[in-house]
């Protein structure tokens, strides 16, 4: 599935928006302790640790947490809650230094930082608008509306000889009708490497080959051969097809994570299309120069 502009532009910040860590909201084992009264709760999210007086919480480390690779991130929280919590503190402390030394006053320090609060309202924005459309209820909805009950791909099992000129071919369809086996012929002259098993391709659907191929091979029935050559940029085909059939629906579970992966980028795209209904864009060369805009009237220049 090719992603369009927008959704290319934000599929990192999705990545990372739509990753929940809810082992950590668990506390990391500890021993056996006396019941406390049902009054004492432990608080929603625990205060950690304090770094010259500032706080980290466990909300701190989930935030962590999802920018790790999977395989960390399958780790126990007994085990990553700990390593996590040093990350933070190693971090604020860095962050003491950099501010001792007047890092954050530099302008291009500035404005990096200015670029990691942007990114991170997108992302959130992003979250909020295409989050709740991934419910499991939601995929299965789009599923049985776009696949559940319908027919599958047509497929087509099909033979063929590959020659490099239209005469060779043409030669290979006479001597085909006038009863030469196609299997024989395709050992004897294809250059193709499915010459050795007599030209066979199997079963494929439509998109699987070049159109021009396909176009062809979809328009005969089993035991037919092409009239004429086919030529695509690999030379010229002869082809014979053996059998047709409909390939069943995919299932859910086949398509699940697609189906997500695509109303995720249909979420992402919905987003930044309102967005921009909200602005007011202005482009300018890199010479500083405004970018003129298209005359409506003038008729559109050939590519």
């Amino acid at each position: 599935m090719r992603l369009s502009h927008n959704a290319v532009a934000y599929a990192a910040l999705v990545g990372i928006a739509f990753t929940a860590i809810p082992a950590l909201a668990q506390a990391p084992a500890a021993s056996p302790a006396p019941a406390k009264p049902a009054a004492a709760q432990a608080p929603a999210d625990p205060l950690l640790a304090k770094v010259n007086g500032q706080e980290i919480h466990l909300s701190d480390l989930n935030i962590l947490a999802q920018a790790l690779p999977p395989e960390a991130r399958q780790l126990p929280p007994q085990q990553l809650l700990p390593q996590l919590l040093e990350q933070a503190i190693d971090g604020k402390a860095l962050i003491v230094a950099a501010k001792k030394e007047k890092l954050d006053q530099d302008p291009q320090v500035a404005k990096t930082m200015a670029i990691a609060s942007e990114r991170a309202l997108q992302s959130a924005l992003i979250s909020r608008e295409v989050g709740p459309s991934l419910s499991e209820a939601k995929i299965k909805a789009k599923y049985d509306a776009d696949i559940g009950g319908k027919p599958g791909a047509e497929e087509v099992h099909a033979r063929h000889i590959l020659v490099k000129t239209e005469q060779e071919a043409k030669d290979i369809i006479t001597k085909i009708k006038a009863g030469a086996d196609f299997a024989a012929l395709a050992k004897e002259k294809s250059t193709d490497p499915a010459a050795a098993n007599g030209g066979d391709l199997g079963f494929f659907k439509a998109e699987d080959m070049l159109p021009e191929f396909s176009t062809m091979a979809f328009s005969l029935k089993p035991g037919e051969i092409s009239p004429t050559p086919v030529q695509t940029r690999y030379g010229w085909h002869v082809i014979k097809v053996e059998e047709r059939r409909q390939q069943p629906a995919p299932t859910l579970e086949e398509v699940h994570d697609q189906l997500r992966q695509q109303m995720i980028e249909d979420g992402i795209n919905k987003a930044v299309t309102a967005a921009r209904t909200l602005v007011k864009v202005e482009r300018f060369n890199p010479d500083g120069s405004p970018v003129k805009a298209p005359d409506a009237a003038a008729p559109a220049k050939k590519q």
